[in-house]
């Protein structure tokens, strides 16, 4: 804007001749020299001006031309502290309308050099005042020096914003974040302003950061890991396991959003921003202050607050845990998973078998709360009782029972059975029957028993000596073909055994499976419980009988052939002994096969 020059009253002026209408000789030249005042302006053209008054309504602009112009107060929005004496730049869109007017536009003249001040404002990272005008999808349409400029909603504020509207006639400050040349499209941030005025915040916090120090703070976020604290324009954490000496599940417990609490500085990084605070140790180690009187073999009381398959944490105190060792809680000594036991939640008790106060460690047990059931073994299970057991598992050579918890003891397959050849003790019971058995031994050293179950009844093989006597016969049945041959179901529930030769019949044929026989007993051995039979022995006894007795008959006719002086009467006598020999032969024949 030309300034404006300072003329000197001409001093032979004739003021009067003036007043009464006269027009002086110089008249023409004042007038000359005061439009030499004026500046010289055009339209179209942007010119730099003064406010001199403003309104509501409007704005009084001068240009140095011979009259003001007026701005609709709107054009400067965007600018709510405009004041009397500022340099705005004006629009010359007409010089002088109808009534004489100098006719103005800011608008006009900010969109004129807007989008060169855009790019120059761009690259100097200045900061620009602006006014939203207007929402649209996605975020809000902002006026930065003239020019219309996108302001996404997620750069409006570090917080998230649901309420748009409430921005809309809102002058604020932002950052030119990117420009398109082609579309002249810009972009710009608020949210960029306050994070970096955040940085700043918490390069010079974290300065002053000392390890130790404590400091006062407010719940500002929690989550299932810990607790963010607002230290004042930077953030600090408190990680889940530094919020209490004792176990958390859920930082809610402890902590309150816009919560103040005193927390202490455990370590930060300058560089990351990050800062690592803490809440427990504010307070001493619960190990500390634990009763100095506390020793092994005292009985404490806890809550089970953490289980494993070997075992469960118990709090005695906050912060003060002892390990159950999954060993120390039953005095069975069947391999069991802790949650067989107890479960988190649980009010136990128990007794303490190590204390270490320097390494901060206790192991606690619960089976000893009652008596070891081995110490009185000879007492409550002597050799040869009777008792009822439970089946555990299962050995190729035995069954292990349990009588009761903590005393186990094994059957071995041979006292299974008084009469049956068990070859697995699977064909005789199962896992988690009942089982009667009588105890053979006892093994305090190395806590087993030593069991029976056929000793509960008599031995019935001193009857069976009588009953199956060798050469005796009996009924049975094949219920296993073997390779050195069969096994023979008897009476009584005996088993006896045939090779294959015994297994031959009169026809010559092979005995097979299932079928039933006769069978003769051709061994008999109590100690061994073995009975060895034969079914081809029936018909090779009769068989060597009749071969017997021809021979026999045949030697008696031979001796008994009359000589030439004997006379017919002594022949016909001894052929009538010879056929009643042959008589008593086939009655001894019909009888043994009756038999």
């Amino acid at each position: 804007m030309t300034e404006t020059k300072n003329i000197k009253p001409l001093e032979d002026f004739d003021w009067e001749a003036f007043e009464h209408g006269k027009n002086p000789a110089n008249i023409a030249e004042e007038t000359k020299a005061y439009e030499g005042t004026l500046n010289n302006v055009n339209d179209n053209e942007v010119v730099d001006g003064t406010v001199t008054a403003l309104n509501d309504r409007e704005v009084v602009v001068n240009i140095g031309y011979k009259s003001d112009g007026i701005i609709p107060r709107n054009e400067f929005r965007y600018n709510p502290e405009l004041a009397v004496g500022d340099k705005v730049e004006v629009y010359i869109e007409n010089q002088e309308d109808k009534k004489g007017q100098l006719i103005l536009s800011h608008k006009r003249a900010r969109q004129a050099r807007s989008w060169d001040r855009v790019n120059a404002v761009y690259d100097s990272g200045e900061i620009v005042k602006g006014f939203i005008k207007c929402r649209t999808k996605g975020g809000m349409i902002v006026d930065i020096l003239g020019t219309e400029a996108f302001l996404p909603g997620s750069q409006i504020d570090v917080k998230p914003i649901h309420d748009y509207d409430t921005f809309v006639g809102k002058t604020m400050e932002f950052k030119i974040v990117k420009i398109n040349q082609d579309f002249k499209n810009v972009v710009v941030s608020h949210k960029a302003l306050i994070e970096a005025e955040i940085e700043a915040q918490k390069k010079e916090i974290i300065s002053k950061l000392e390890k130790g120090q404590i400091l006062e703070g407010v719940v500002k976020n929690i989550t299932s890991y810990g607790v963010f604290i607002d230290l004042g324009g930077v953030d600090g954490l408190i990680h889940i396991t530094d919020l209490s000496w004792g176990r958390v599940s859920d930082p809610k417990e402890v902590v309150e959003l816009d919560q103040k609490i005193n927390v202490v500085i455990l370590d930060f990084d300058e560089e990351k921003k990050r800062i690592a605070l803490g809440l427990k140790q504010l307070t001493p180690h619960p190990w500390d202050a634990l009763d100095p009187d506390l020793k092994v073999g005292d009985k404490v009381k806890g809550k089970v607050v953490v289980m494993a398959d070997y075992g469960a944490f118990i709090e005695i105190a906050p912060g003060v845990e002892g390990l159950i060792h999954v060993s120390e809680m039953s005095w069975s000594a069947h391999l069991h998973s802790a949650q067989d036991f107890m479960k988190v939640g649980d009010e136990v008790e128990a007794v303490i078998l190590t204390l270490d106060r320097d390494e901060r460690k206790m192991s606690l047990g619960i089976k000893q709360l009652k008596a070891d059931p081995w110490e009185k073994i000879e007492e409550k299970y002597p050799v040869g009782s009777n008792h009822t057991a439970k089946v555990r598992n299962f050995t190729n050579f035995g069954v292990f029972v349990e009588i009761e918890e903590g005393v186990d003891g094994l059957i071995h397959i041979s006292d299974l059975s008084w009469t049956k050849k068990i070859k697995h003790p699977s064909e005789f019971t199962q896992i988690g029957a009942e089982i009667e058995v009588q105890v053979l031994d006892i093994d305090k050293e190395n806590r087993r028993l030593s069991l029976g179950h056929k000793q509960i009844e008599d031995n019935p093989w001193d009857n069976f000596e009588t009953i199956f006597a060798p050469d005796s016969v009996h009924e049975g049945k094949i219920i296993e073909i073997l390779d050195k041959g069969a096994v023979i179901s008897l009476e009584h529930g005996v088993e006896g055994f045939a090779t294959p030769k015994h297994l031959v019949k009169e026809d010559g044929s092979q005995a097979q499976l299932g079928e039933t026989l006769e069978f003769k007993v051709i061994e008999f051995n109590k100690d061994a419980k073995r009975i060895i039979l034969s079914h081809s022995r029936i018909f090779e006894d009769v068989q060597r009988a009749e071969a017997k007795a021809a021979k026999k008959e045949a030697a008696a006719k031979k001796s008994s052939k009359p000589k030439k002086d004997e006379t017919p009467a002594i022949q016909n006598k001894a052929a009538s002994t010879t056929l009643g020999d042959i008589d008593a032969l086939a009655a001894l024949k019909a009888e043994m096969t009756k038999e």
